[in-house]
């Protein structure tokens, strides 16, 4: 499912290569934490997403990769805060698998949509 949501949040647009690039650096950061003990900063994320960036045929500017690398952490936290080390194991593990578009996801699909709902909340103007 996390598959299909990729192809949903269109890819090809900016907006879905944002979500896409916060989809996989909450999983990284998940996955990095269960697996090494070590939180990424956000220097690191922006970095990694821009490296990401790099190998693909879309562009993110700085100020976009630094939201969603904010963005990824506050996911990632939520989901760190909210589960226990065993259950925080399987859905980084879960999340890792749901990177490749052949995986069918339904925790990865659970956390696309709130990495849909979160990048359109921070792009909305505030409301006066």
């Amino acid at each position: 499912m996390a598959n299909e949501a990729f192809g949903a949040a269109g890819i090809e647009t900016e907006f879905g290569a944002c979500v896409a690039s916060l989809y996989a650096l909450a999983a990284h950061r998940l996955d990095t934490f269960y697996e090494h003990g070590h939180w990424m900063t956000p220097a690191q994320g922006a970095t990694l997403c821009a490296e990401w960036a790099g190998r693909s045929q879309y562009k993110l500017s700085l100020q976009e990769r630094k939201l969603v690398s904010a963005l990824s952490d506050d996911i990632a936290r939520q989901i760190r805060d909210s589960l226990s080390r065993e259950a925080g194991l399987f859905t980084a593990h879960e999340l890792m698998e749901s990177l490749d578009p052949r995986h069918v996801s339904e925790i990865g699909a659970s956390i696309m949509e709130e990495c849909v709902r979160q990048l359109k909340a921070a792009q909305s103007p505030p409301e006066a």
